[in-house]
């Protein structure tokens, strides 16, 4: 009797510190969600303050206040150093329509699969005429 009530028992705490462990767990996790949310919060009141923006727009995007001259530093590769990353321009937008994606591919060829191809026609090719020889005389 006494066993059968020591493994009724030990069943019911093992599930209960399962279950302690699944809430510590949680718990952790709300208070890192908890902090994220806190720093989010911090950086959006800092995007609020005007010189927080300007120095950002220097950093990130290498701009300079009217009157002022701006350096970059090159490197070795011929690229400035801690350079922003470069825009996106509007010859690679072009680059990017050109490319054909992979439904239009797609539906390309199911439209040539119903039109068979039509035999190209060899070129008419017109002989040029030789230039008739006529042999000098002797003078």
């Amino acid at each position: 009797m006494l066993g059968a009530l020591i493994v009724s028992y030990a069943q019911s705490l093992r599930v209960w510190f399962d279950q302690h462990q699944q809430i510590t767990a949680l718990q952790q996790e709300i208070r890192d969600r908890e902090k994220r949310v806190d720093q989010l919060n911090d950086e959006i009141a800092r995007w609020d303050d005007d010189a927080y923006v300007r120095a950002q727009a220097r950093q990130r995007l290498g701009w300079v206040m009217p009157g002022e001259v701006g350096y970059r530093v090159i490197g070795a590769d011929g690229k400035p150093i801690g350079a922003p990353p470069e825009p996106v321009g509007p010859a690679d937008a072009e680059a990017d329509e050109q490319k054909p994606t992979w439904y239009t591919k797609l539906w390309g060829s199911v439209e040539g699969a119903g039109k068979p191809a039509v035999p190209a026609k060899p070129p008419t090719v017109k002989p040029t005429p030789k230039p008739i020889l006529t042999p000098k005389a002797n003078r």
